[in-house]
């Protein structure tokens, strides 16, 4: 059974990533146009996930 402290860790890296994700918009938009895709969203939704079976 998870702990407060690992639950508390999860939810801080999760809301960490989901800002990282929304500064580096502008960045993967032009990447996008060049044919690149940044995987940002994998990281956001391993975490939510990670998250959420804390719960």
């Amino acid at each position: 059974m998870p702990t407060r402290i690992h639950r508390a860790i999860l939810f801080a890296l999760y809301q960490t990533s989901v800002a990282t994700s929304i500064l580096l918009l502008p960045l993967a938009v032009l990447t996008r146009q060049v044919g690149v895709t940044l995987p940002a969203h994998r990281i956001v939704q391993r975490l939510e996930q990670a998250y959420d079976a804390t719960a």
